[in-house]
């Protein structure tokens, strides 16, 4: 029995006929089970010895299982392990190209407009004081303007910013005039999220100071903004509206022919004159740093703009919130373009 055994372990192919053969010999009604329960019948002068003749059967048996359960693991994990095998000779394969976010597109496309015109790009930081944010542009906090603009406020007495116009403060505070500056980046603001608004959303903001510098300055370069858009027959209109950091104030609209073969006014921004109470205000912090007071007198402009609504209308996208969901279904459809 034992040989006729040892002989079946050693051909058992796999781990299935290794466990059949294991049954047939050890199991709980396996042939050397049977023979230890006939240890009962023999006269006591037989039985010690029967009994360790079929306990060493047993124990080279379930020897030789263990061993051949070994050799046969390893040999199943030796043939996974080779179906898994790389070739490193082969060539790569090529991964899916990526493409930029629809919002990093028209970012890309306002700013090369406006480096062509000489402007330089400056991003700044999202959590600001509330001087920079509000006092320091004509926004002090009785103002009823800071109701059009509920604010995230953090434990330490900071804000995330709600425009991108702090950084017009703190770029004249550490820069003399003459500038060109156009600042990107994301702001905030604490208010009801729907297809149009949300509570974090990106601006794009210009500034320039000089000698001289005039209304007639500020309308050719959103013209010429408009034009690098939308081509150029572009047409630009300018209505009085009101900011507390500039003076006179405007909203302006781009006459837009759309994909649909409808044309119509499209709202992009604010903008106008400085206000000397911003410059008297950079000068106060430029004085505070033991710098000179060299904006008082100076004359420029500044102008704001929202790329989701470029990008909406330039991509029939119906809700500002899917280009923040993170769904491959939405951006992926860009890829090919904006890749």
């Amino acid at each position: 029995m034992q040989t006729q055994a040892l002989q079946e372990i050693a051909a058992a192919p796999d781990g299935e006929a290794l466990q059949a053969v294991k049954t047939r010999y050890v199991g709980k009604s396996g042939l050397v089970t049977k023979e230890l329960g006939t240890l009962g019948k023999l006269p006591p002068e037989e039985r010690k010895a029967r009994g360790a003749e079929i306990n060493a059967v047993r124990a080279a048996l379930e020897t030789a299982l263990n061993e051949r359960e070994a050799v046969l693991k390893q040999a199943a994990l030796d043939a996974k392990l080779a179906s898994e095998a790389i070739d490193v000779t082969l060539p790569g394969l090529p991964l899916p190209a990526g493409g930029l976010h629809p919002i990093n597109r028209v970012y890309d496309d306002l700013t090369a407009i406006y480096e062509r015109m000489g402007y330089a790009v400056i991003e700044g930081p999202e959590v600001e004081d509330e001087h920079h944010n509000f006092e320091a542009l004509n926004v002090p906090w009785y103002h009823p303007a800071r109701d059009l603009q509920d604010t995230f406020w953090l434990d330490d007495g900071r804000l995330l910013r709600t425009h991108t116009s702090p950084m017009q403060i703190r770029y004249m505070v550490a820069h003399e005039p003459a500038l060109k500056v156009v600042v990107r980046g994301k702001v905030y603001r604490y208010e009801a999220t729907d297809a149009t608004h949300e509570a974090m959303f990106h601006q794009l903001e210009g500034l320039v100071v000089g000698d001289g510098i005039s209304m007639t300055d500020l309308k050719g370069t959103i013209a010429e903004m408009a034009r690098g858009l939308y081509g150029p027959t572009a047409k630009v209109r300018f209505q009085p509206s009101y900011y507390p950091f500039v003076e006179p104030g405007a909203d302006f609209a781009v006459w837009w022919d759309n994909p649909r073969g409808e044309s119509k006014w499209l709202e992009l921004g604010g903008c106008g004159m400085i206000h000397p109470n911003v410059f008297k205000a950079v000068d106060d912090l430029r004085e505070a740093e033991g710098r000179e007071r060299v904006y008082e007198g100076k004359t420029g402009f500044a102008f704001g703009l929202g790329p989701e609504r470029i990008a909406m209308l330039k991509y029939g996208i119906p809700d500002i919130r899917y280009f923040y969901a993170n769904d491959p279904k939405v951006i992926g459809q860009f890829r090919g373009e904006l890749g």
